[in-house]
């Protein structure tokens, strides 16, 4: 059986940095006299505590990661880290269950966007503070930033990254050494969010509401401190700048470390999923713009065409902002954007879902398989950029795409076991597991999570879970070959 003691010390060192994080909300609440000031005293100190107990006494228990050993990592860091995010949401809002808080807190790492809090307007400052802060360091992946550090303390982690890491083809390298990578990947994250913060600031927002939102849009997340979402502005040109940073953020990070590295824009241009995620939402902007403007939502294109925009980009993205009550649109709309932010984000992005490159393969195959049978002894290799790409790749993501559909049917019909109505069952699952945030029905933009009973909660807690670890990384450990020599 997998030894955890050698996992431990690396678990404990990462809820020691979750504790780090928590000073960030502390200082918000400090600044403005909080009223939720003394709830992070005792979140930070058992956190802390927790994190470096968990260090000190199972130290010197160290070995190389093998490849079963950041499975296993990678899905506790997940499970573990919102057992400590929700300590201030506990202690600063009573009367909130356990599960709400664990609900929310995974919410957030997982950057998926759903809530089961209302009168968000009203909350503590720095408790919004702290729901949007967890989206910005879970969106790339706090166990990247983990990463990037480990080396430091005598711990190779290449293992732990390629099991973080979301998308099919993970054996590429930006440089040499994987904790180079992954700090050059935070640095292209933090560069790209700083310009999101002024940004946000020019169009007209408060410093605090920019850091908020720059937060959940740079991590994908969707949480804004009001209830109205960024329709609270009623601003064309903060939209406009929500819109530019979550194109931004749904594109392989990768992209950025290489122009950057190039001085060129060219990496951008040739990149296959790139090109195809962008292309796809352009296309399905001017379909819906034109279906609503036919339907007389709208009373003219510009209108249509500026609501449309903004809300597929925030579903196709997987972000989950809302600047109206678009579950009001004619089904073909919403059930349109929803079906888009199952699978256009980019692999190595903040987004959720199957990842634009697993469908162009997927497509590529289909097209493939379809011309063997008229010429059945043909040599079709796939190809995607110009590259052969591998049969075992390929053999990958056919089975990533059958536990996919199983996990979605599966969770759907345990939903509709527990008494929900079909939108609602179907929806929330499909919100959870591609991360998206809201669905439709009783967990639709206008409302959220909270109608819920505690068992369906616990059922899309576990959907994001999948979702953020991209299923297989999660349901590889109840396999039993797992846990063999």
């Amino acid at each position: 059986m997998t030894s955890l003691l050698p996992l431990l010390p690396i678990l404990g060192f990462v809820i020691s940095l979750l504790a780090l994080a928590m000073l960030v909300p502390l200082a918000f609440a400090f600044v403005g006299g909080d009223a939720a000031l003394l709830a992070y005293d005792g979140a930070i100190g058992i956190t802390l505590g927790c994190g470096l107990a968990l260090w000190w006494f199972t130290r010197r228990y160290k070995r190389e990661l093998q490849p079963r050993d950041g499975f296993l990592l990678v899905t506790l860091i997940w499970t573990v880290l919102p057992l400590f995010a929700m300590l201030p949401l506990l202690f600063a809002l009573p009367g909130l269950s356990v599960t709400d808080a664990y609900f929310e807190a995974m919410s957030g790492l997982t950057a998926s966007g759903g809530t089961v809090l209302t009168g968000l307007d009203h909350l503590p400052l720095s408790i919004n503070v702290w729901r949007c802060f967890l989206q910005l360091i879970g969106g790339l992946g706090v166990v990247v930033l983990a990463v990037a550090i480990l080396p430091l303390l005598g711990v190779g982690a290449a293992q732990l990254f390629k099991a973080e890491i979301p998308g099919p083809m993970k054996e590429a390298k930006l440089t040499p050494r994987i904790a180079e990578t992954a700090r050059g990947l935070w640095v292209v994250y933090l560069g790209l969010s700083l310009l999101c913060l002024l940004a946000y600031r020019a169009a007209g927002m408060g410093w605090a509401d920019a850091f908020m939102h720059m937060c959940s849009t740079m991590g994908l997340g969707g949480f804004s401190p009001y209830d109205a979402s960024i329709g609270h502005f009623r601003s064309q040109a903060i939209e406009a700048v929500a819109i530019v940073f979550m194109v931004l953020a749904g594109i392989n990070f990768a992209r950025y470390f290489v122009v950057w590295r190039t001085r060129s824009l060219a990496p951008l241009w040739r990149d296959v999923e790139a090109r195809a995620f962008v292309l796809a939402l352009v296309g399905t902007t001017m379909l819906i713009a034109l279906y609503l403007l036919a339907h007389g939502q709208y009373a003219s294109f510009g209108e249509a065409l500026r609501h449309t925009a903004f809300h597929v980009v925030s579903l196709a993205t997987t972000t989950g902002y809302a600047s109206t009550d678009y579950a009001q649109w004619p089904t073909f709309a919403p059930m349109m954007m929803i079906l888009l932010g199952c699978f256009a984000g980019c692999a190595g992005s903040a987004a959720g879902g199957v990842k634009m490159v697993r469908m162009l393969l997927l497509a590529k195959q289909a097209y493939r398989e379809l011309v063997r049978i008229i010429h059945p002894r043909a040599v079709l290799p796939v190809k995607l950029g110009g590259s052969e790409v591998s049969q075992p790749v390929i053999a990958s993501i056919i089975a990533f795409m059958m536990v996919y559909g199983a996990t979605l049917a599966g969770l759907t019909l345990v939903m509709l076991f527990s008494g929900l109505e079909p939108i609602t069952a179907a929806t929330a699952v499909i919100a959870s597991v591609n991360n998206i945030g809201p669905g439709l029905g009783d967990v639709g933009p206008a409302v959220n999570f909270q109608g819920l009973n505690d068992f369906q909660t616990w059922v899309c807690t576990l959907g994001m879970l999948l979702g953020r670890l991209e299923l297989l990384a999660v349901l590889v450990l109840l396999t039993p070959q797992f846990w063999r020599k």
